[in-house]
């Protein structure tokens, strides 16, 4: 056995009497004859440089240099125009001094054209010269759109990529039309075609113009259910939100078929059902096939019912110190016996995450678990209460807003960047952002942020044109037939101030005002605003007299907290009591003339309804005081206290439409010395009774007949609202309704001039209603009769008017 040693030297020995590879064969040697020397090697010169030569591959061992001529000594760029020729060449992979080759020639044929920078490319050699030749796309001028209708530019705009000053391409005019096609597809036009066509201008520029034949909407003509054993297809119908086309459907676009609706749709079946009990619900498709005239589809959903179950066991399990499972019982919204019920599940998490949080835990996760029992088909119920991960909001990130400005909506979110994470308080912060009014659809989702403990909460809004041009007329019991013009913004350049003018020309009443309110005035929690107006009442129906009113008044209003807000007004209004008829009251005659208020206002709110906007549920109290005599002719004290109490009947319907208002207020009139003005009492009748005229209840001149109003006032409303037998996307929704109240105190009377309906006996008017939420405004009609009424009171069957009050 050899050493280690001598395996080594062995090793060496052959490593260096092995022959070296030879870059090139040795030049053969001159003739020479036997036993002559070779010549000696010629030495390299010095002077010539060294250098790396790129060489083709031979068949065989080693390879073979290139010969001068297939060297590339330069590259000439020809049919350029904007494009610099170095430009071209850095998209090359072939540069002077490589050799021809047709493979890399090729590869940069290709990348030239995949740049998207030329309709064409060629590539030659010219002697030593590669020569590329170029013809360059075309620079868009403009891009516009001819024939569309249902969608105008600015919602095309978006979806195309092409923009002005951007390299026209087919492939990105091919790409852009299917997008326009895709747009037509999501609002119901199927049967659209899209067209891009080019002009060709000067300079080599195009002007783009998409040739669109939108064709007619794709509606729904059917919509059936399979599977649905405990309720009826038009059950069904009215849980979603797509609709069968019928003719009073161009009020909306429930009957247009939609691929996001129709996702739309099989949650809220999923909802539907879950809120009645059947925990086991799936939907399991959801088919939609197009008619041969691709003119219509027939929708079909297929269910999957399941059982119905019921509450078990319903317990609270709470790993929190000092917060025990019993004292939250209290916030659970299901008891034992009742079918489960997912809505109030959710109601349940909330409202025990929001008591844990008042408790001072910031981080709070609720978690409900059920347990099916299948063969008693009952669930139990256990809501886990744990403290959440400590989460922070690392950055609030808002997406949409191409109009409003962020300080806008940021405003409007109750926690800031690096507060703590409270589910609660981004609910708040979406119902606030919704009831502005300026946003068609408000969402907040939550992302990871850069670390674990970190949130990013992303709100995305869409918005909605917040100008409103009125031209138009109508017909109202309070003020007869009219005419209305208005201009209104109630987002005034993105700032969220509202500001609007607007006049009134009508039978019984003219007017013209101007307002602008500013909800965060100086960007602090202050709500100041002014009106200028003027306004001519006529009361011939009523009392022989007319009144007119221009002034101005000044408002300031400051949020005490997210329920409690207090309002202060500075009024001064010049005040007329003019064409005041022959046999009039002799207490009109003491009104008559020209008298200035000079009035300071205060209001005091607390409000605990689920919106402003529309509100379902909750209570508000006013607690309101006037006082006048900071100078002028009026001398009085008046007070108002007035609320609501809305009570929703989710439980028991299962439709979040029904729902009762119970309502009321009360008010005194005390006047600094014995007379005050009749138009500063109290009226009553109209929206506060009804079934009786406006101001037509109360006391009353007995020879006249003329109403004049009381100082002492109480009103009590109760009012069922229902919805309608209609499609909800109609608007329309229905009330019943039994109104009370009461007005007397006219004051101090003169002899021989009684009042007759003085001592304040009650009234009652009920009926029913219904309010629509037409394209034109909120229209509102009523039946009412004047159950229990007084001689000279006078009443109202039928009532109409616009708008509402809130």
């Amino acid at each position: 056995m050899f050493s280690r040693a001598a395996l080594s030297a062995s090793i060496l020995a052959l490593l260096v009497a092995a022959p070296a590879p030879a870059e090139e064969p040795p030049a053969a040697p001159p003739d020479v004859g036997p036993g002559a020397a070779a010549p000696p090697p010629a030495a390299p010169s010095p002077a010539a440089p060294a250098r790396v030569r790129t060489r083709a591959p031979r068949d065989g061992a080693g390879a073979a240099a290139p010969s001068p001529a297939d060297i590339i000594q330069s590259i000439r760029v020809e049919g350029n125009r904007r494009i610099e020729a170095g430009t071209v060449q850095s998209y090359m992979l072939l540069q002077p001094g490589d050799r021809f080759d047709p493979d890399r020639m090729d590869r940069s044929l290709k990348t030239l054209f995949a740049t998207g920078l030329f309709s064409d490319v060629k590539i030659r050699r010219a002697g030593n010269t590669l020569v590329v030749q170029v013809a360059e796309n075309p620079i868009v001028n403009r891009v516009a759109f001819e024939g569309n209708r249902a969608l105008n530019d600015e919602t095309l705009r978006p979806e195309v990529q092409l923009r002005s000053r951007s390299v026209y391409t087919p492939v990105q005019a091919e790409s852009d039309r299917k997008r326009l096609l895709d747009l037509y597809a999501h609002h119901g036009r199927f049967a659209a075609s899209v067209e891009p066509k080019i002009i060709r201008l000067p300079d080599n520029r195009v002007d783009v113009v998409y040739a669109i034949n939108e064709g007619p909407a794709t509606l729904i003509s059917r919509i059936s259910f399979v599977g649905n054993h405990t309720f009826g297809e038009s059950t069904l119908r009215d849980v979603i939100s797509s609709r069968e086309t019928v003719w009073w459907n161009f009020l909306t676009s429930g009957d247009t078929y939609d691929p996001d609706r129709v996702n739309y749709d099989k949650e809220l079946l999923r909802r539907f059902y879950l809120k009645s009990g059947y925990v086991d619900f799936e939907v399991v498709g959801a088919n939609a096939e197009l008619s041969p005239d691709r003119r219509s589809f027939f929708l079909t959903f297929t269910l999957r019912e399941g059982e119905r179950y019921r509450v078990g066991k319903v317990s609270v399990e709470s790993k929190l110190r000092n917060v025990t499972g019993e004292s939250l019982m209290k916030d659970v919204q299901l008891s034992p016996g009742d079918f489960y019920n997912g809505d109030a599940v959710e109601r349940t998490v909330q409202k025990i995450s929001t008591d844990v949080q008042n408790r001072g835990y910031a981080f709070v996760e609720v978690k409900p678990r059920i347990a099916r029992n299948p063969a008693k088909h009952t669930v139990d119920l256990v809501f886990d209460v744990t403290e959440g991960p400590r989460v922070f909001v690392e950055r609030i990130d808002i997406i949409g807003n191409t109009r409003t400005e962020d300080k806008v909506i940021r405003r409007e979110f109750r926690l800031a960047e690096g507060d703590a994470f409270n589910a609660e308080a981004i609910r708040q912060s979406r119902q606030r952002l919704q009831d502005l009014g300026y946003f068609n659809n408000v969402r907040v989702t939550t992302n990871p942020g850069s670390l674990p403990d970190r949130a990013v909460i992303t709100t995305t809004v869409e918005e909605k044109p917040t100008g409103e041009l009125t031209l138009g007329g109508g017909y109202s019991t309070d003020v007869g037939a009219l005419v209305n013009a208005g201009l209104r913004e109630r987002n005034f350049i993105g700032t969220g101030i509202d500001a609007s003018i607007s006049g009134v020309l009508a039978q019984l009443e003219s007017q013209i005002q101007l307002s602008m309110t500013d909800p965060y005035f100086l960007d602090r929690n202050l709500v100041a605003g002014f009106d200028l107006f003027d306004i001519n009442n006529n009361n011939q129906i009523i009392a022989q007299y007319n009144e007119q009113r221009y002034g101005a008044s000044l408002r300031l209003g400051y949020q005490i907290s997210d329920h409690l807000r207090q309002s202060w007004t500075y009024s001064a209004v010049n005040r007329d009591v003019n064409n005041i008829a022959t046999g009039a009251s002799f207490y009109i005659f003491q009104s008559a003339g020209w008298s200035l208020l000079s009035q300071l206002g205060q209001t005091f709110s607390i409000d605990y309804r689920d919106s402003k906007v529309d509100p379902h549920s909750g209570f508000i109290l006013r607690l309101g005081a006037d006082y006048a005599g900071l100078g002028g002719d009026a001398q009085f004290v008046r007070t108002k206290i007035d609320g609501q109490y809305l009570i929703p009947l989710d439980y028991f319907t299962g439709n979040t439409a029904w729902g009762i208002s119970v309502s009321g207020g009360i008010g005194r009139l005390f006047p600094e010395g014995h007379f005050t003005s009749i138009i500063d009492n109290f009226f009553l009748g109209g929206d506060n009774l009804r079934g009786f005229l406006d101001g037509g209840v109360g006391p009353h001149d007995p020879i006249s007949a003329d109403s004049l109003g009381g100082r002492l006032i109480w009103t009590e409303s109760t009012e069922l609202r229902y919805p309608l037998p209609v499609p909800s996307d109609l608007g329309l929704s229905g009330r019943a309704f039994v109104d009370l109240g009461g007005l007397q105190d006219f004051g101090p009377l003169v002899a021989g001039h009684p009042v007759v309906s003085n001592d304040g006996a009650l009234r009652l008017g009920a009926g029913i209603g219904f309010s629509w939420k037409s394209p034109f405004g909120l229209i509102n009609i009523d039946l009412a009769d004047a159950v229990l009424k007084q001689h000279f009171d006078k009443t109202q069957v039928f009532r109409i008017g616009f708008g509402t009050k809130f």
